[in-house]
């Protein structure tokens, strides 16, 4: 069974590191609070939730199942977010361990707009459109532990200071599959959001 992602374009590659351009999206998204695993946890659950039928569709006011997508994605948040789109941080963190405060959000099927989606239930499960973006990405197998998360994190952040590629947005953590997928074959990316390359 094949599960939608974002479209994105491949600017560079080099070894498991990439520069891709992502096109706009829609997304599901809540911000939890907890260590890396509990939040993640929770917040899937929340917006699991919502996918599954939690939900009002504008035409009809029943609720519908919405497909699954990949990747699933945490990223740390600081304790102030703007709440315009896109999503704008105060503060960034490249310290994962630290972070208590965490976004999730699962990227909408390509067939929706915020005018024909079925609205959240759940005041925590927010929709937003996210126009498109550039992400340095850092591409990886097996579990994510935090501080394997951070290493990764920190290779990336190595790589795009040797590129003179400037950052704008804080390190997220994007998996790709279920929990019973044999950690040889699990599909892990640390994404961060960069200034236009060329």
């Amino acid at each position: 069974m094949a599960i939608e992602e974002p479209a994105f374009k491949t600017i560079v590659k080099a070894d498991n590191f990439e520069v891709r351009q992502y096109v706009p999206v829609l997304i599901a998204e809540t911000v939890v609070e907890g260590d890396m695993d509990e939040a993640s946890n929770k917040g899937f659950r929340k917006i699991a939730d919502y996918i599954f039928g939690n939900n009002r569709a504008a035409q009809t006011g029943t609720s519908a199942k919405i497909a699954m997508t990949a990747p699933v994605t945490v990223e740390p948040q600081s304790e102030k977010i703007a709440m315009t789109a896109p999503l704008t941080v105060s503060a960034s963190t490249s310290d994962l361990s630290n972070a208590k405060q965490w976004r999730v959000h699962f990227v909408m099927p390509a067939k929706y707009t915020l005018a024909n989606i079925p609205q959240p239930n759940n005041p925590d499960v927010k929709l937003k459109e996210i126009p498109g973006k550039f992400f340095a990405v850092n591409n990886y197998t097996g579990f994510n532990t935090a501080a394997k998360v951070q290493n990764k994190t920190d290779e990336l952040l190595a790589w795009l200071q040797l590129k003179s590629i400037k950052t704008l947005g804080s390190p997220q953590l994007s998996r790709y599959d279920p929990p019973w997928t044999l950690p040889m074959f699990r599909r892990n990316e640390i994404m961060i959001e960069i200034e236009a390359v060329q």
